[in-house]
């Protein structure tokens, strides 16, 4: 009896050893490969290195071209300023230097001892022209001249003979440049054809 138990334990033991063993094996599913870590070749750092170089490159590019633009409208701006600033003074002479000019107009023909006050009236439109002139006033070329609504403001047509359709036949006011940009435009009177006259028909008995 003693005999059987102590076989009996003995197949106990071996049979635990056995799960033991089984309960401590690793499966193939379970077996992991080590992860791929390779550093980059030297080759692919020089690539990365020049791409970011171009890239960086290209950015200054841009920041420089960015840059120049601002400093020349910066300029153009500054230099407007400087060719502009007299605008509003000079276009309010301008009044002033065409009711002399009228008063030449009509002076003309009167009695001879008014031709000393033409003359002080001459001379003065003489200094105002050299003053329009030292800031770049220039007088707009009309008479005669096709009409150009970027200079010239018609005030309506009329018929002429002497010059072109479509042209400038009369001047009622002059115009004006301020460093070629328009100042005021000439007020004028646009040339047309004449309009046909037809022949007077005589009736005969």
């Amino acid at each position: 009896m003693s005999k059987k138990k102590t076989q009996q334990n003995q197949a106990d033991t071996s049979a635990e050893h056995q799960g033991n063993d089984m309960d401590g094996e690793i499966t193939a599913g379970e077996i992991k490969e080590p992860a791929e870590n390779t550093p980059p070749t030297l080759e692919e750092q020089l690539a990365a290195s020049r791409s970011e170089a171009e890239e960086n490159r290209d950015q200054y590019l841009r920041a420089c071209a960015e840059l120049e633009n601002f400093r020349k409208r910066a300029q153009r701006e500054k230099e407007d300023i400087c060719r502009f600033a007299n605008e509003k003074i000079l276009r309010e002479m301008l009044p002033v230097i065409d009711n002399l000019g009228r008063a030449i107009e009509h002076a003309d023909g009167e009695a001879a001892d008014s031709k000393g006050l033409i003359e002080g009236i001459q001379l003065t439109l003489d200094q105002f022209a050299k003053v329009l002139d030292q800031f770049g006033v220039k007088e707009i070329a009309a008479l005669g001249a096709p009409f150009d609504p970027a200079f010239h403001e018609a005030m309506g047509q009329i018929e002429s003979a002497e010059h072109p359709v479509n042209s400038v036949a009369q001047v009622f006011q002059k115009g004006y440049l301020l460093n070629e940009r328009l100042l005021r435009p000439a007020l004028v009177m646009v040339a047309k054809a004449p309009a046909a006259h037809e022949p007077k028909s005589t009736d005969t008995e």
